[in-house]
């Protein structure tokens, strides 16, 4: 009897340690999805966020937002999808729910410009200067998004000059990596 608990103690803080890890790469996993990927039940993933002390979903949101900086390329009307976190010249994530407008009629697969748009936007929104343009882009669509799904773009500034910068974005749907762009990004200050 005293070898299963053992082992049980073990699977469970194994879990534990994977929960925490999914959370900190992606904080927008929903306690269900979590479930799925675990294969354990929504209830057990509530309880092992409680004992880790790792806030629900809405919380976190909340957590990231506070820590923004502001977007100084940009208008906030001009950023596809919600910028969730931001530090400029270092990276960002921004959310896009794919809904009706943003897919084919009869696929309900989502535009890819609609997916290029998220991610361009948040290229150019993490570069700390007046102005930002998409100087170049070299993009891979990974697999179609469907409607329904939340689409979770990571932005890191992966080198910087004066002129330029590079972004890589790496946009995932869930635990699916669905889109890679890297973008060289202008920057200067505003034109006259």
């Amino acid at each position: 009897m005293k070898v299963v608990g053992t082992i049980t103690r073990r699977a469970k803080a194994q879990r534990q340690r994977q929960l925490a890890k999914l959370i900190e790469q992606n904080p927008f996993l929903t306690d269900k999805m979590l479930a799925q990927i675990l294969g354990v039940s929504v209830q057990t993933i509530r309880l092992d966020r409680a004992a880790l002390k790792i806030p629900e979903l809405r919380e976190r949101m909340k957590q990231l937002a506070r820590g923004d900086d502001q977007v100084k390329s940009l208008t906030t009307q001009e950023v596809i999808g919600q910028i969730v976190d931001l530090q400029l010249d270092k990276g960002g994530i921004s959310l896009l729910d794919i809904e009706e407008r943003h897919v084919f009629v009869k696929t309900k697969i989502a535009r890819g410009h609609h997916v290029f748009a998220q991610a361009n936007s948040l290229a150019v929104a993490v570069i700390d200067a007046e102005l930002a343009l998409t100087a170049s882009a070299r993009l891979r669509f990974i697999r179609p998004v469907r409607m329904g799904e939340r689409l979770v773009a990571k932005a890191r500034v992966l080198q910087s000059d004066r002129s330029r910068s590079k972004v890589r974005v790496e946009t995932f749907s869930g635990e699916d990596l669905v889109f890679v762009g890297d973008f060289w990004v202008y920057r200067g200050t505003r034109l006259p």
